[in-house]
């Protein structure tokens, strides 16, 4: 259950920022769809300006990262924090660019022996290796 009232397009037109914000989201996107994160959001016009900027800035950019990869890595991290939204969010996303059953197979696999062995390495308290020190090179 949401801890904010999400914001339907007829009180989302009523605000001329969050008008805005869906307006460049469809636009974008592509799409007149406009999802639930950004409508709980919407409860704070100038969060959900910098939060939907920063998106567009790392997500959408051209960069080294080709976007599907950049969709696996938010799942990874968001499987890591626990988002279960973002998790859907974004493996939907990673589907529309392309990610294949066998890409989210070993994406998924990498993400299990990570966990595991980020616990295993926690829980043991092993020292970093001089070698992987960037800053002692």
């Amino acid at each position: 259950m949401t801890t904010v009232k999400l914001l339907d397009d007829a009180e989302a037109e009523a605000i001329p920022a969050v008008k805005a914000v869906f307006d460049d989201i469809r636009a974008v996107r592509k799409s007149d769809f406009v999802n639930n994160f950004w409508r709980g959001l919407a409860n704070d016009p100038a969060l959900l300006r910098r939060t939907w900027e920063g998106l567009k800035a790392v997500m959408m950019a051209e960069g080294a990262l080709d976007p599907l990869v950049r969709e696996m890595i938010y799942i990874a991290v968001s499987t890591a924090n626990g988002c279960t939204y973002c998790v859907h969010s974004h493996t939907a996303a990673a589907k529309a660019k392309g990610m294949t059953d066998a890409q989210h197979g070993e994406l998924l696999a990498v993400i299990g022996l990570a966990g595991q062995t980020n616990h295993l390495v926690t829980a043991m308290q092993i020292p970093v290796d001089p070698e992987f020190d960037a800053g002692r090179r």
